[in-house]
């Protein structure tokens, strides 16, 4: 098992990160396998969605519908709503797997691997890849 641990700035709004580049990027040349994308943060997680045609603004507007920000939850500690992002990961799962054949993502036509973070209290995130050979 091979593994690297990315950092990305996530900003103080609520984001939707493409990171499928980097995680090409970390296969490359590795032959058949699984990718393992884990954020080892409690409010984050990743998404396998369509990015560039509306899907990432959307996904974050579903998931304020779901995940109100306001004063609803018991998890009370930073900006308003911050309980809803301890929530988020039982919706949007802190983990993705991908199978990878000859050194190359085996995903779909449209879909990109995504950092998904509504916390903006915490702008740096961290993404550990770990390719699995099959």
């Amino acid at each position: 098992m091979r593994t690297q641990t990315l950092s990305y700035t996530t900003g103080a709004t609520e984001t939707v990160l493409d990171i499928t580049r980097d995680c090409e990027a970390f296969v490359a040349g590795a032959g058949d396998g699984l990718l393992h994308v884990f954020v080892p943060h409690a409010t984050a997680g990743v998404a396998l969605i369509e990015t560039g045609a509306g899907s990432e603004e959307d996904l974050l507007r579903a998931l304020r519908d779901l995940l109100p920000p306001d004063d609803r939850w018991r998890h009370r500690h930073g900006s308003p709503g911050h309980g809803r992002t301890h929530v988020m990961p039982a919706l949007v799962p802190p983990y993705a797997t991908v199978p990878v054949e000859g050194g190359r993502l085996v995903l779909g036509t449209w879909q990109s691997i995504c950092l998904v973070d509504l916390n903006v209290d915490n702008p740096r995130r961290e993404v550990r890849l770990s390719f699995l050979p099959g």
